[in-house]
């Protein structure tokens, strides 16, 4: 069994006396155990070293180096200082025993040696010994084991260091770019101003929280025309001026936001009365007038201020904003590089506007439109040698609403080309009627139709075509239409409309210039453009009767017919102005006193009647 456990264990006995080793190695030699010897204690180092036994019996007493001297070396030396040593004495000093544990031997035993204590200490140390290698080792292993672990929880704290501080960083991006975004989703990239998303916000949370505070909306009197004229980087760096100079007037509680286009909001919070808000309003328009220089340019600009303060009705932002607004045109209508504060009969004027371009808008499918033609005599004759065509509005409503009303509101929305196309064929359609009906009128008596033309439908490239494509569709003649456009279109006009009017005057068509007296148009104006026939104003013809001043008309009959044209009178309502004109030589005239507009039934009959009584 020993030998199983314990396979050639190297046993070392040191002992001067040949006789104790011979007993010993003896009693040690049928174990299975490699038994080695030595005489002294120096010899019994070098073997301790160079074999490196696994027990060694050491006796006490020896010659020049006695046990306790060899033990201490052993202990001391590196290679042997693990080895159980046992001393073997015959002594039974216990100060000897002390001593040799203090040394490090691990046992002894005593002469005469009892064989089966010897084994048994012999398998208890080499059992001791085995165990404590078996310990050694594990020991070992676990600090193997355990350094391995602190280098790979080092390097996986190490590693889990860097991907925290990468984690770190990319939050650190993260947050930076989230702030970014928020800035950028409520700011304006151009001007760097708060935006339409934080202007909503912030006057949602004033009209929340019930403050007093008043919006101002500006516009800039004219961009389109610098935006469209010089370009848009000048438009933009504009922009960015007019930005910085609102930002300079402004105080600690008005903030100014970028609406859209050449539109900014100022929000003025905490306002203890209407004067300072007129103030600021007064202080950005001085500070817009001054000049803005932006590259080569030197540019002059105004604002339009409207104003609107806060109201209890205000629920939404919309709604104070919708006001500002109105106010802001209507400051532009009253002649731009002003302010005007909003009016609640204002919301109800622009409603019924809105409502009126709504209907306008059907008007023309639903056949709403009506013509009606006033009557244009011969002064000299009181014979009707052409009417002039009216159109009229019958609202859904049942009202019948005159041209002044709609006109410029179908202008302004773009349905002005299409109204006037259809007045125009509607005016033919009616001429053409009448020259059936009235076939046997000799030449020089035909008819002709005045059809009114807004400068707009001028600015068509093919409104000329269009004008000839609907007098070969009546089948008429072209001399029996005239245009009339107003006398202020002619400050405007550029080469593109004089060029349609020269296209209409190839077609034989006439012109007439409507409302004369009143645009200051220049006489080398008249005299360029194909010009056929001047109207004069009614407010010239209305004084006639009252004043015998009547240069004016007599100046205006006089050029027309020094340039060849005819003249025709507008707004006779009375004999004494018929009589007037017909002794300045006046062409032609219309009016309340000669006719009321009719429509095509009454007209028909007015003819019948006019060609029955002045053959």
């Amino acid at each position: 069994m020993i030998a199983e456990v314990y396979p050639k264990s190297k046993i070392l006995i040191v002992d001067d006396n040949p006789n104790n080793l011979k007993v010993l190695s003896g009693t040690l030699d049928g174990c299975n155990w490699d038994i080695l010897v030595a005489v002294d204690g120096e010899s019994a180092i070098e073997q301790a070293i160079y074999v490196k036994p696994d027990l060694i019996f050491l006796d006490v007493m020896m010659p020049i180096m006695d046990g306790f001297a060899a033990c201490q070396i052993l202990k001391n030396t590196v290679e042997t200082c693990n080895i159980p040593i046992i001393f073997m004495t015959s002594l039974s000093d216990t100060l000897d025993k002390v001593k040799g544990f203090e040394l490090g031997a691990v046992d002894y035993i005593t002469k005469p040696f009892d064989r089966d204590e010897v084994i048994a200490r012999v398998k208890t140390h080499l059992q001791i010994s085995s165990l404590t290698k078996q310990i050694q080792e594990k020991n070992a292993q676990l600090e193997d084991f355990t350094q391995e672990l602190e280098n790979r929880v080092r390097a996986r704290t190490a590693e889990l260091s860097e991907t925290l501080a990468d984690l770190q960083k990319v939050q650190m991006q993260l947050l930076q770019r989230e702030q970014r975004l928020a800035y950028e989703a409520c700011h304006d990239a151009l001007t760097d101003l708060p935006n339409r998303a934080w202007l909503m916000q912030r006057l949602q949370y004033l009209t929340t929280a019930k403050s007093r505070y008043a919006v101002l909306f500006a516009d800039l009197d004219r961009f389109k025309v610098i935006n469209d004229s010089l370009g848009h980087l000048v438009g933009d760096e504009l922009l960015k001026q007019a930005t910085h100079r609102l930002r300079s007037v402004l105080c600690d509680r008005a903030t100014v936001a970028r609406f859209g286009g050449d539109e900014f909001v100022i929000l003025f919070e905490d306002i203890e009365s209407i004067d300072e808000v007129i103030n600021l309003a007064d202080r950005i328009q001085l500070e817009l007038e001054l000049p803005f220089k932006l590259e080569d340019y030197e540019l002059f600009v105004s604002i339009s201020i409207g104003i609107a303060l806060s109201a209890e009705d205000y629920l939404l932002p919309e709604d104070i904003l919708r006001d500002a607004d109105i106010a802001m045109y209507q400051a532009k209508h009253k002649g731009r590089g002003r302010y005007d504060v909003f009016n609640p009969l204002t919301r109800e004027a622009a409603i019924a506007r809105l409502e009126m371009e709504n209907d306008l808008r059907r008007a023309i499918e639903r056949e709403e439109f009506c013509m009606y033609y006033q009557p244009i005599y011969s002064l000299q004759t009181d014979r009707i040698c052409g009417f002039e065509s009216l159109v009229r509005w019958n609202h859904s409503s049942g009202k019948l609403i005159s041209p002044i009303h709609f006109i410029p509101i179908a202008e302004e929305i773009g349905l002005i080309n299409a109204l006037g196309l259809w007045i125009l064929k509607q005016s033919l359609h009616q001429m053409k009627i009448w020259y059936q009906q009235f076939s046997d009128r000799p030449s020089d008596r035909s008819l002709w139709m005045n059809v009114n033309i807004s400068p707009i439908q001028l600015k068509q490239i093919d409104f000329a075509q269009n004008v000839q494509k609907a007098l070969e569709e009546s089948g008429l003649p072209s001399n029996c239409l005239k245009l009339e456009i107003t006398e202020s279109c002619l400050l405007d006009f550029a080469d593109s409309e004089i060029s349609v009017l020269e296209q209409l005057k190839n077609l034989d068509i006439k012109l007439c210039i409507d409302d004369f007296g009143t645009g200051y148009s220049s006489l080398s104006r008249l005299h360029e453009l194909p010009i056929h026939t001047l109207k004069i104003d009614r407010s010239f013809v209305q004084k006639l009767a009252t004043s015998n001043k009547n240069s004016m008309v007599s100046t205006i009959i006089n050029l027309a017919h020094g340039l060849s044209m005819d003249v025709v009178a507008e707004g006779v309502e009375t004999e004494s102005q018929k009589q007037i004109l017909r002794s300045l030589n006046c062409n032609y005239g219309q009016g309340y006193f000669m006719s009321l507009p009719l429509d095509s039934k009454a007209a028909t009959s007015l003819i019948e009647y006019n060609d029955l009584h002045y053959r």
